[in-house]
């Protein structure tokens, strides 16, 4: 999964991203309220880590501009405002965590994990949809108990459908996020992937869209 990290502080960026790497996330890392997209979707990004602040700006003005804009995807607000009613303004304004610097790496990961729990509606870390077990943190897939023989590709293909079973996912928005760091794969790489995914968890659990996507059956 993609995060978006929004930190001026150097040291604390390099660890965080280190950090994320290790826990199998990609992450994209900006310094400046100027260097923020001016809104973000879940088309290229599943979480932004957002500081406060920053040296040209308030990132609650930047997290205001995207809710404004209708924007769901989830944020979680990093910074050293320890104060009641500075976490309270932060969840007002749309933030779905709060935590307060130093924080352990491993706590931040965990929250991130938590709320993207959330936005995929399972309440636990093993996501249980039409008899298949996934974990997303163990990089385990069950199909009826038995432990399936994913590549990581195929891992991170089913994720993406996992995310929202039952919706489309368009083509080009899943080549892009299985390679989110660098050029969308091609469509015919993508096509080989969901084939062979389909073998291992059944054909019937994916279905096509044509001239549009693919879906995960719940």
């Amino acid at each position: 999964m993609h995060l978006l990290l929004i930190e001026d502080d150097l040291e604390l960026g390099r660890a965080l991203q280190a950090a994320l790497k290790l826990e199998g996330f990609s992450c994209e890392w900006r310094r400046r309220v100027v260097d923020a997209p001016a809104v973000v979707d879940h088309q290229w990004v599943d979480c932004v880590l957002l500081d406060l602040g920053l040296p040209d700006g308030d990132g609650l003005d930047l997290l205001r501009q995207w809710r404004s804009r209708a924007s769901a995807v989830p944020v979680i607000v990093i910074t050293a405002r320890s104060g009641l009613q500075e976490r309270l303004e932060g969840l007002d304004s749309g933030a779905d965590d709060f935590l307060v610097k130093p924080f352990a790496p491993a706590e931040l990961v965990s929250r991130v994990r938590a709320v993207l729990r959330r936005y995929a509606k399972q309440s636990s870390e093993v996501w249980s949809i039409g008899g298949l077990d996934i974990e997303p943190r163990a990089h385990q897939v069950r199909l009826q108990g038995q432990v399936l023989d994913l590549s990581p590709r195929e891992f991170q293909l089913l994720l993406e459908l996992a995310r929202e079973p039952g919706a489309v996912v368009p083509k080009g928005l899943l080549a892009q996020r299985l390679e989110p760091l660098g050029e969308a794969i091609e469509f015919s790489a993508l096509e080989v992937h969901v084939s062979n995914l389909r073998r291992k968890i059944g054909p019937e659990r994916i279905h096509t869209v044509r001239g549009v996507g693919y879906l995960l059956k719940d």
